[in-house]
């Protein structure tokens, strides 16, 4: 049951550092797989790739395809809506991190 709980945390905290990446420069699954076990967060790319897409679907992230050595590789970036989510997503962390600090 922790497992499960922690998962359903984790999720929320996965799709705000892939805005943060994404905002900063254009990312791909496996970058993005790498990078979010470098934060302690063991996810497949099975699992990572229908996240992108909903977010993408949600109107957070816009995607571009690129010919990289003959393979298409899909690279994401942040809308404006995805940006101003990760303000307030940023707002919301900051706010609940002071109080339980």
């Amino acid at each position: 049951m922790e497992d499960k709980v922690l998962r359903k945390l984790f999720l929320g905290f996965i799709h705000i550092h892939i805005l943060h990446h994404a905002k900063e420069h254009s990312i791909y699954g496996v970058w993005m797989v790498n990078e979010l076990k470098e934060h302690g967060y063991n996810i497949s790319s099975g699992t990572l790739y229908p996240i992108l897409h909903s977010m993408e679907y949600d109107g957070l992230l816009q995607k571009e395809e690129r010919n990289i050595t003959g393979k298409i590789r899909k690279y994401y970036t942040t809308t404006d809506k995805g940006d101003a989510i990760l303000v307030e997503a940023w707002k919301k962390a900051y706010e609940l991190f002071q109080e339980i600090k």
